[in-house]
């Protein structure tokens, strides 16, 4: 802008008015690949159309190379203008996302509104891609899928490495993000993520995901998994417009409400809460609750070998038999 231009300016916003609305555009530099030469003969001076003004061939991922094995890269200042020039393509990272416990998602976050063929991954650091578009529902899918058994195969390589430290009744058998339904939800988050893992007899709730062994012992919540009860809803049990989703019913009578993202994830949540409580019942065997009939304090004994036995607390007398 020359001084004439930015005096007549100046002048048409004294006349404006009491309001002026002002649209501000900003073109950034030309980047790398729309400056390139036509062929490899082509010289390295800026065309009647070109800016004038060079940007590093990293900008945009293109880089020059005399050879193949050379992975130098090269100014459009220092561009050579022998034969043997060879234009190269790289990817460049704009931002990297570690799978390793990251979550991802089609929902705006907090609701049950879920965007169309679009998501975004949020690491575990809380670095996010953003909302990342796709051109059709088909490879959206295909994208979440490639995202999740990467992140499912890293889980259980993770799962095998801490499980060494573990006692054989402390194994991990699950671990991996979903999101917990708020059960008084505020007006603008209903849903929030949440972690949760099964080890030995145990359910763990965490707000992040265990790294350390005293992470464990931190835990939002925990319940005993043959004491709980998960249920995998159908349609017509869905309390919005999310669709994979369970519930989890504690001793106490409380109901937890999450939601996952795949149908695969339901699948792979469901086999591995039935296999926690498998083998916790198998390691057990028995267990005795305390209980009260006709106004008398008694202990009722589940035996998974034998059934059921019902008794006096104070005696030890049976009283119902053996089921």
């Amino acid at each position: 802008m020359d001084f004439r231009t930015a005096c007549e300016e100046v002048q048409v916003l004294r006349n404006a008015g009491e309001e002026v609305t002002l649209t501000v555009s900003f073109l950034k530099r030309a980047p790398a690949f729309l400056k390139l030469p036509l062929n490899e003969d082509c010289a390295c001076a800026p065309s009647d159309q070109s800016s004038g003004t060079s940007s590093p061939l990293c900008d945009s991922g293109l880089h020059l190379n005399y050879h193949p094995n050379n992975t130098d890269t090269l100014s459009c200042s220092s561009w050579p203008t022998s034969p043997g020039l060879r234009w190269e393509k790289r990817w460049c990272d704009l931002r990297l996302i570690p799978l390793l416990h990251s979550r991802f998602s089609q929902y705006v976050p907090g609701t049950d509104l879920s965007r169309q063929n679009a998501f975004q991954v949020i690491a575990v650091d809380g670095v996010c891609t953003g909302i990342i578009q796709c051109l059709s529902a088909e490879d959206c899918v295909d994208w979440l899928q490639a995202i999740a058994t990467n992140i499912s195969n890293l889980t259980k390589h993770n799962i095998k490495k801490i499980n060494r430290n573990f006692p054989v009744n402390q194994q991990i058998v699950y671990m991996g993000w979903c999101e917990a339904r708020e059960q008084d939800p505020l007006q603008d988050r209903v849903y929030s993520p949440t972690f949760l893992a099964l080890r030995g007899s145990c359910l763990y709730k965490f707000l992040a995901p265990p790294v350390t062994t005293w992470d464990w012992t931190r835990a939002e919540k925990t319940f005993s998994v043959y004491e709980i009860m998960c249920k995998i809803l159908k349609d017509s049990d869905l309390l919005d417009r999310r669709k994979q989703c369970f519930t989890v019913q504690s001793e106490s009578g409380e109901d937890l409400y999450f939601s996952v993202e795949l149908e695969s994830d339901l699948a792979q949540w469901e086999r591995a809460f039935q296999t926690a409580t498998f083998l916790e019942v198998e390691r057990i065997q028995c267990k005795t609750y305390a209980c009260v009939l006709e106004s008398h304090l008694m202990g009722l004994t589940i035996d998974f070998s034998t059934g059921f036995i019902c008794f006096d607390a104070a005696t030890k007398v049976m009283c119902s038999g053996q089921l």
